[in-house]
């Protein structure tokens, strides 16, 4: 049976792990669950008990972000917030996932507001930090370093993530869905589709060389031509195993010994 809205619990648990995550209470381990948009779809879609729609909708988002750098630790957008709204109101809303990511992009960026508010507030904290580090006091600092910037940041993203879930996803999703399949939706289509390609083409910026890139195109075009044979993701990897171990074995000058 479908869902046409959060329940209370699927709300909270959501809000609780973006805080969890948005507070850095791991430690550095917060950093890929909120960098990456994977782990918060996978989270997303064992609470709302989908979790194959969750990640096909999820991997798109994941390609807008694909491309970003944190300075400082500050980003334009926040993934893991971006996703925790996003991929509710695709599934209640039976969104495309390519329409999904005009969701999360401006979700996204009132996350990234919603952390610097944190930061904000983390400057009042430096004041009792330098003044227990001034008394050597090991307890305090541990009190104004770890606890309370952890306690300040829970108290900023529940609310606010159990407010936009459990009253906002709803109406959003509804007002998505008597609009789909329309003009509007056509055209958030076409740019959600565009914004994943650009942060394919960011990543291969940053890290890609262009003696790989006919590999890319390779795989792209294999991907497009093979469709219809519904060749899954386990056998493209294991011939794309073996296209590298040919390339680095001709590229190393290596033969076959006997």
């Amino acid at each position: 049976m479908e869902q046409s809205s959060l329940t209370v619990a699927q709300a909270l648990i959501i809000a609780l792990w973006i805080a969890l995550v948005e507070s850095r209470a791991m430690g550095y381990a917060s950093l890929n669950p909120r960098f990456s948009p994977l782990m918060t779809g996978l989270v997303v879609g064992v609470v709302m008990g989908d979790i194959s729609t969750a990640m096909v909708i999820t991997a798109t988002i994941q390609l807008i972000y694909m491309g970003s750098i944190a300075p400082g630790g500050a980003m334009p957008s926040e993934p893991a917030v971006a996703t925790a709204i996003a991929v509710p109101v695709a599934i209640l809303g039976g969104l495309k996932p390519s329409e999904a990511i005009a969701i999360a992009v401006p979700v996204g960026l009132l996350g990234s507001y919603l952390y610097q508010l944190r930061f904000f507030f983390n400057t009042f904290i430096v004041r009792l930090t330098d003044k227990y580090a001034e008394e050597l006091n090991d307890r305090g600092l541990t009190f104004s370093i770890i606890i309370l910037p952890t306690m300040i940041s829970f108290l900023l993203f529940v609310p606010a993530m159990f407010i936009a879930l459990y009253y906002g996803a709803p109406v959003i999703a509804d007002f998505t869905s008597s609009l789909s399949g329309g003009m509007i939706f056509h055209i958030l289509d076409v740019v959600g589709g565009g914004l994943a390609a650009l942060g394919i083409a960011l990543i291969i910026k940053v890290i890609g060389k262009v003696q790989f890139l006919p590999f890319f195109l390779l795989a792209y075009f294999m991907a497009v031509m093979l469709k219809p044979l519904e060749i899954n993701t386990v056998t493209y990897a294991i011939v794309g195993a073996i296209i590298a171990y040919l390339y680095v074995l001709v590229g190393s000058g290596n033969t076959v010994k006997e």
